[in-house]
């Protein structure tokens, strides 16, 4: 697969028609055959498809040059309009197949059982120039079926600095999902930012992060505490084969 060229004068394109999906996970692991957008049980699945909730006026706050250049993302395409757009959850380009990931975990040292991303959507699966595919994420989408009692949103504050130390860290030379942008809502969310019972209005954001894989040690525990070993062996087969080949 190769990356697509941007022509200005080709009215059928736009700056963001470069980014090319090879959306495997969704491809090859078992998808929930309900699409409906509410909290509930999920069984048999890695994942459910659903749309993020769009906002009311995205605004790009900041962009990693250095990520966006792998990607194949021009500086001037990420100060475009479209590309807030796209990032804040408001336009899905073509070949995104939006979904939120099914996983269970522990909660202060007990099994929780079903967590899953509740306020983190995945976009799909990109090619970057160095050929390797890069999953994007959307976190403070809204909601998800995985939500449970949460509202699925992110504030500025906490979102500024997911952007921040995420790309730190990866200069420092420590393994970590990176941020490719941050955009700002024009929405308040509420949050009890002291939980001191006194919640207040705070902007909305969302952190588009990009991985090769958002797989976490919680999709494979929830298959298994279900007892579902055919589920498990394909997901442990996926990630040897595309991850650990």
């Amino acid at each position: 697969m190769t990356t697509q060229e941007f022509n200005p004068n080709d009215a059928t394109t736009t700056p963001m028609t470069r980014l090319q999906f090879d959306n495997r996970f969704v491809r090859e692991l078992p998808a929930d055959p309900d699409t409906e957008n509410v909290r509930r049980q999920v069984l048999g699945a890695c994942y459910t498809f659903v749309n993020p909730t769009p906002v009311a006026e995205p605004e790009l706050v900041a962009y990693s040059m250095d990520l966006a250049t792998d990607l194949g993302i021009r500086p001037v395409d990420c100060e475009s309009l479209q590309f807030a757009n796209v990032f804040a959850g408001n336009e899905l380009l073509e070949g995104m197949q939006p979904h939120a990931m099914c996983y269970g975990g522990h909660q202060f040292g007990n099994w929780a059982g079903q967590l899953g991303d509740g306020r983190a959507i995945n976009l799909g699966e990109v090619q970057d120039i160095h050929g390797q595919l890069q999953m994007l994420q959307l976190k403070g989408a809204g909601e998800t079926p995985y939500s449970r009692s949460a509202d699925g949103l992110a504030v500025l504050r906490s979102s500024v600095r997911e952007f921040l130390c995420s790309e730190a860290m990866f200069h420092l030379g420590i393994p970590t999902t990176r941020a490719l942008s941050l955009v700002t809502t024009g929405e308040g969310v509420i949050r009890d930012m002291f939980y001191d019972g006194r919640p207040q209005t705070e902007p909305g954001a969302i952190v588009c992060r990009v991985a090769p894989s958002f797989l976490r040690i919680g999709n494979y525990e929830l298959f298994n505490s279900h007892g579902d070993i055919d589920n498990l062996k394909l997901l442990v087969d996926y990630t040897i084969r595309h991850h650990y080949s």
